[in-house]
């Protein structure tokens, strides 16, 4: 029998799996099925989640853990931040550190444990990097250039100006008003931009986001593999980075931000040098269930409701109480 953990960070919900508690790890096609079957809105466990957050050990020097991300269609993202402050949390209890990093398919990422959000919502900042804006690391074509950086792109929107920042996840950001943020076209373009295009051939997660004043934005988020989630951790952070570059007189190096999603709140820094440019991501690791189940049903991509035993906890309302709150959107005066 293994425990399956159901999290989420700003609502975005995955089930965690780690692999060094089964006796036999899953193989990759073992995991997309799993994926698959767990993560169905209609049929999955609980409802479902946008993917699974896989935890492996780590043979990297000052690493506690490996994170892998399933998406729900069986699709393996680069990296997800809302995913890895909940594998931070995880790995902090289980190995009782507050400080250290996690190796993720890119890059080995520094995250801490940070000073709660409300009571019995407990927040952790991960590192997202690294930051590239040239085209072999998305890769996209037919945009005019090697970087795509504040740019019209009639193709896309006539009136709006686009952004490309891989985070490493690739991330098609464009910062619009509310009239654009509420209508069709965030969607239409996501799901255009994720199916076989001239553009992003291997797909791109797309971003819209209202500018609410210095240092603040809410952000939604169409996701590669997902479609719409309540928060995209890597689509904040390339956001927030999009913002410094490209609106200096409100989006500001070095100072922290606070974005509000459709599932919550996070805060931002970003840190820019020559050498480099790095995100802090701080937000919320929140556990809702725990779930016990065999080791077959897994490798069998056959685990339900019915067959897992399933503990929730009290930190679901504590995150909805910390959510309800926060400020409206609609309350925040939009600088268009």
């Amino acid at each position: 029998m293994v425990v399956l953990h159901k999290v989420h960070g700003s609502q975005n919900r995955f089930f965690l799996l780690d692999q060094t508690t089964l006796e036999q790890p899953l193989t990759d096609p073992e995991l997309v099925a799993l994926a698959q079957q767990m993560t169905h809105p209609k049929t999955g466990l609980l409802n479902g989640a946008d993917g699974i957050l896989v935890v492996n050990a780590s043979n990297h020097d000052n690493v506690l853990g490996q994170m892998r991300v399933i998406n729900a269609d069986g699709s393996e993202a680069s990296m997800c931040g809302n995913g890895l402050r909940t594998v931070s949390r995880y790995l902090a209890e289980k190995y009782h550190s507050n400080q250290f990093k996690v190796e993720t398919l890119t890059a080995d990422l520094q995250v801490s444990r940070q000073s709660d959000l409300a009571t019995d919502v407990p927040a952790f900042s991960v590192e997202i990097s690294p930051v590239r804006f040239n085209q072999t690391a998305f890769p996209f074509d037919h945009l005019g250039g090697e970087t795509l950086i504040d740019a019209p792109v009639r193709a896309f929107a006539d009136g709006l100006t686009f952004t490309a920042i891989a985070v490493p996840n690739p991330h098609l950001i464009s910062f619009v008003d509310t009239t654009t943020m509420n209508g069709p076209l965030l969607g239409d373009l996501g799901a255009r931009l994720n199916r076989p295009n001239r553009y992003f051939p291997d797909g791109v997660n797309v971003s819209f986001a209202q500018i609410l004043g210095p240092d603040q934005l809410f952000v939604r988020t169409f996701e590669r593999g997902v479609g719409f989630t309540n928060a995209c951790g890597t689509g904040m952070s390339a956001t927030s980075l999009a913002f410094a570059m490209t609106h200096p007189q409100l989006g500001h190096f070095g100072r922290q931000m606070t974005i509000y999603n459709p599932g919550g709140m996070v805060k931002t820094v970003v840190h820019h040098s020559k050498a480099r440019d790095t995100i802090e991501l701080i937000g919320n690791a929140t556990e809702t269930h725990l779930i016990t189940v065999d080791d077959a049903q897994l490798h069998q991509a056959n685990v339900t409701e019915a067959t897992a035993t399933v503990a929730t906890t009290h930190e679901e309302a504590a995150y909805e109480a910390f959510v309800a709150g926060l400020p409206s959107v609609s309350a925040i005066a939009v600088k268009e």
